[in-house]
């Protein structure tokens, strides 16, 4: 389904990161990575993307997505990128609020796994009934009187 939805439009971060986050569940660490790469460069060097105008109530946030990239880079024994990356999700870290990635450098010190950040479960994107609404097939035209 995430296939599906990123080859409609490849450009929806997003899809990239929950397709990356299924990824390192099924072990496919290479194809994650890549996709949290596909991630990061799709929110185009903005702090976040707000999903709330397509439907889902989430925001996604480059230092999320950089966190996530480290986790897979763990994954791949590639401690001194994932270390980099960390340091990179610091500088995008909003207001300096840095508790979680301090301990994430840690735990990558002491070659330690990452869990990888993801949406939150039971979200899903869900246009809104105005949308839904004009999907409904209209007559313009009327029915024809010959």
């Amino acid at each position: 389904a995430f296939d599906k939805t990123v080859a409609k439009d490849n450009s929806l971060a997003v899809g990239y990161f929950q397709r990356g986050f299924v990824h390192l569940q099924l072990e496919m660490y290479e194809e994650a990575l890549s996709d949290y790469h596909m991630a990061f460069s799709h929110l185009r060097k903005n702090p976040f993307i707000d999903y709330k105008q397509l439907g889902l109530r989430h925001i996604l946030y480059a230092w999320e997505v950089l966190y996530s990239t480290a986790a897979a880079q763990c994954r791949l024994q590639q401690w001194q990128e994932a270390r980099a990356t960390l340091d990179k999700a610091i500088v995008w870290r909003p207001e300096g609020r840095t508790g979680i990635l301090d301990l994430a450098l840690e735990r990558v010190q002491d070659r330690l796994f990452l869990e990888p950040m993801q949406v939150p479960l039971g979200e899903f994107f869900r246009p809104r009934k105005k949308e839904v609404e004009q999907l409904d097939s209209k007559d313009f035209l009327g029915k024809p009187k010959v």
